[in-house]
């Protein structure tokens, strides 16, 4: 039912136990950049993080105050709903084995609250391949949920290609869309984008910055595949500025395409593997955009950085620390880590 191809499949549960370090490491630039010298005078901050599920938890995560005060200074947070929000499972064996993603409302609301997430001002990609997890039935059901918390939505067929919405003064043209499915290609189809790398150009009239949030690659690798670097070079091409990228469930590097910056993959926010999750898996990131608003570079990328920090585990909920505060064994372990996926140079 899915279309994942057999060497993925083959190939998961050895890269879930030892996230990998392979692939082509050439070209990718520095975790964080200034772009535009002088600073535009008046800026808009978005703050785009990885994949969020109750997997692992059963209580909202605790964060730190360095990460709420992070989060609650962005115009507009963007993250990726990795699961159903449901009051009670559909697929309830398929959820208690752990092959089926599902969270409450009340979880979702708790737990956006817990990261100094303010509910009017946070997008969430639907696009993904647990997104029908709990079927039909349970994506209508997240769309309500969604709607009841004030929560605005992208990645939806019904959304169209590109979904916009207001980040203070400026407008953000999203295009979210999903490589894989769970699911048989009919029902997934009609609901979730799988569209990639094109839009009418009346989808993006108006629209102060295209970003593309697509869900790609495979997972538990910390290099993309070189067909998900080509498709980014395509996205680049149709005028994507800006690509924020999940699935891999690890972190990935920073590309820079001419004006494009494209973060491959930002990690988990809330845990989406495993409650047993290897610790490369437990490093996420915030990636924080600062976009012009001046009228002579209006849209333009002025600065970005990413911000790490790790999921500690906590009796039945998570922990969300900077790596900054981290001490001992693992500290040492996790800065081993970023070095060897971002360039120690910092423009």
């Amino acid at each position: 039912m899915s279309n994942y191809p057999l060497a993925y499949k083959l190939s998961w549960l050895p890269r879930l136990l030892r996230p990998s370090l392979g692939g082509d490491r050439s070209g990718f630039t520095a975790s964080a950049a200034v772009l535009l010298d002088p600073k535009p005078r008046r800026t808009v901050r978005l703050a785009f993080v990885g994949d969020i599920s109750a997997v692992a938890n059963r209580d909202a995560p605790e964060c730190a105050p360095a990460i709420t005060t992070l989060l609650s200074s962005a115009d507009l947070v963007v993250g990726n709903c990795e699961s159903p929000i449901v009051e009670r499972a559909y697929a309830a064996m398929g959820t208690w084995l752990g092959t089926h993603h599902a969270m409450s409302e009340r979880f979702l609301a708790d737990a956006l609250a817990a990261a100094g997430i303010a509910r009017g001002r946070l997008v969430l990609s639907l696009a993904n391949n647990h997104m029908l997890d709990q079927g039909i039935a349970g994506f209508e059901e997240t769309l309500a949920a969604l709607s009841r918390l004030g929560i605005r939505t992208i990645g939806t067929v019904a959304g169209g290609p590109v979904q916009r919405h207001a980040a203070g003064s400026l407008t953000i043209g999203f295009a979210a869309f999903t490589l894989w499915r769970n699911t048989g290609a009919a029902p997934f189809e009609e609901r979730i984008s799988m569209h990639a790398a094109e839009w009418p150009r009346a989808a993006v009239s108006g629209i102060d910055l295209t970003c593309a949030v697509p869900h790609w690659d495979w997972e538990f690798r910390h290099f993309p595949r070189p067909e998900t670097r080509a498709l980014a070079r395509r996205l680049a091409d149709h005028g994507a500025r800006l690509i924020a990228g999940h699935h891999a469930h690890v972190l990935q590097p920073v590309e820079r395409i001419g004006d494009s910056v494209i973060a491959y993959g930002l990690g988990d926010f809330l845990g989406t593997a495993l409650a047993r999750q290897p610790w490369p898996g437990r490093i996420g990131s915030i990636l924080i955009v600062d976009v012009s608003a001046d009228a002579a570079t209006r849209g333009a990328i002025a600065a970005y950085r990413q911000h790490f920090f790790m999921r500690l585990a906590d009796r039945g909920h998570e922990r969300l620390v900077p790596v900054e505060a981290l001490d001992g064994a693992l500290k040492h372990r996790v800065a081993a880590r970023l070095e060897a996926i971002f360039p120690m140079s910092q423009a």
